[in-house]
C-alpha cells in the first residue's frame, strides 16, 4: 500500500508512557503531526519534554519494560508502524527510517572497525557482497567530507574526532537512502564551528537525496534556517506547532517565546541571558491545569484549574493555551 497524499509520515495521538516505581510517567502524551515528502520538521523543547521518546516510538525503539507505546498510530508511507510484526519493522528501520543518535561514541561499537559497521548495514538491506559494501562504505565517508576516507575507513571510533564520528554516523544513517531521516540533537556534543558543518552537511545531504528530516533539538536557534515546519514540545504534549516562518515572526504560546528568548541575539548588545524561571515539570506528577502554569509569566487562576485546550490561530498554526489568540496577536503586533 503505497501513501498518495503527500504525506511520508502520519502520527495519530501517539501515546507512550513508562511505569516506573513512582508511577506512570506520560513520556509522550497524545501527539499528532504529519510530515510531508522532502521536508524537514523541526520538533524542539527542553530535556524532559518527550522529544526524543517520540521518534523511539516510531522506529519502535522504545525498552519495554518500563516503557510501552499504549496508543496512537504511525503511518509511514501509508502502513501503521505500530501494527507491523517485529520483524517487519527491522525491514523498515536502518533501510527506509534511518537515525542519527545524539552521541556517536555511543552509538558506535568502540571494538568494531568503522568499515565493519558501516558494511553491515548495506549486507543487511541492499544485500550488498563483501567488496560492494566496502567499496559503498569508502563512497559514503567521502561524500559526509571526511578526507582519506579509503585509508581511514578501517579505523576504530576513537581515531575519529567527535566532528567526524557525527559524519560517519551521518554516512551510516544514508547508505541506504532512507525516505527519513531523524536526527537527534546531532549536535549537541560538538563546538560551535563543528555544529554548524554538520547542519549544513544534513542540509546538503536533503537537497542531494530528497530525503525528509525530522531534526529533534533543544536550541531555537538551530532549525531556524533547517525546517519548513516546527513542534514545540512540553510534558509530553505538543504545545504549539506551525510553519517555522510562522512560529518565529508570530509566537501564539508563552512556553515558545520563553524558548526565542533564551537564544542569544548576534545582532543585540547581549546582556544577562533570558531563562525561563523554574524547572520542568516532573512529569510522573504533573500539576492539575496548565503543566506550563507554574513556570508562566502570563498564568492565571484559570490556568491553574483547567487544561488549555489546542487553539487554531491560523490554518496551519495551533498553540495550546488559554490566551493563545492574545499571545499570537501580541507577536503580531510588535516589530
Amino acid at each position: 500500500m503505497t501513501n498518495t497524499n503527500g504525506n511520508l509520515l502520519d502520527v495519530r495521538d501517539l501515546r507512550t508512557y513508562f511505569y516506573t516505581e513512582d508511577g506512570e510517567v506520560k513520556a509522550v502524551d497524545g501527539i499528532s503531526f504529519q510530515l510531508q515528502r522532502g521536508e524537514t520538521l523541526g520538533i524542539v523543547g527542553e530535556s524532559g519534554s518527550g522529544k526524543s521518546v517520540t521518534n523511539l516510538s516510531i522506529i519502535r525503539l522504545i525498552p519495554e519494560p518500563p516503557g510501552r507505546i499504549v496508543a496512537g498510530k504511525v503511518m509511514f508511507d501509508g502502513v501503521d508502524i505500530l501494527s507491523l510484526q517485529e520483524s517487519e519493522v527491522r525491514k523498515i528501520r536502518g533501510r527506509r527510517i534511518a537515525m542519527i543518535f545524539q552521541d556517536p561514541m555511543t552509538s558506535l561499537n568502540p571494538f568494531m572497525k568503522i568499515s565493519r559497521q558501516m558494511m553491515e548495514v548495506t549486507q543487511l538491506h541492499l544485500g550488498h557482497s563483501k567488496n560492494e559494501a566496502y567499496e559503498h562504505a569508502i563512497k559514503m565517508l567521502e561524500t559526509v567530507g571526511i578526507p582519506e576516507a579509503r585509508a581511514r575507513v578501517d579505523n576504530y571510533p576513537h581515531e575519529f574526532s567527535g566532528g567526524m564520528r557525527q559524519r560517519v554516523m551521518i554516512a551510516m544513517a544514508l547508505s541506504c537512502e532512507p525516505e527519513l531521516l531523524i536526527a537527534d540533537e546531532p549536535t549537541t556534543a560538538l563546538d560551535v564551528t563543528i555544529q554548524a558543518q554538520i547542519l549544513e552537511l544534513i542540509k546538503k545531504l536533503k537537497q542531494v537525496t530528497g530525503t525528509s528530516v525530522i531534526l529533534i533539538t533543544h536550541d531555537l536557534g538551530v532549525v531556524a534556517g533547517m525546517t519548513d515546519h516546527l513542534i514545540v514540545m512540553y510534558a509530553g504534549k505538543v504545545f504549539e506547532q506551525a510553519s517555522t516562518a510562522e512560529l518565529f515572526a508570530r509566537p501564539g504560546n508563552p512556553y515558545t517565546q520563553g524558548l526565542m528568548r533564551s537564544v542569544p541575539d548576534p545582532l543585540k548588545e547581549q546582556g544577562e541571558l533570558y531563562q525561563i524561571p523554574g524547572l520542568p515539570p516532573d512529569v510522573a506528577h504533573l500539576p492539575p491545569g496548565c503543566p506550563f502554569a507554574p513556570r508562566c509569566q502570563r498564568a492565571e487562576e484559570l490556568c491553574t484549574r483547567e487544561f488549555p485546550p489546542f487553539v487554531q490561530l491560523t490554518a496551519e498554526h495551533f498553540s495550546l493555551c488559554h490566551f493563545a489568540q492574545a499571545v499570537y496577536e501580541e507577536s503580531a503586533a510588535q516589530p
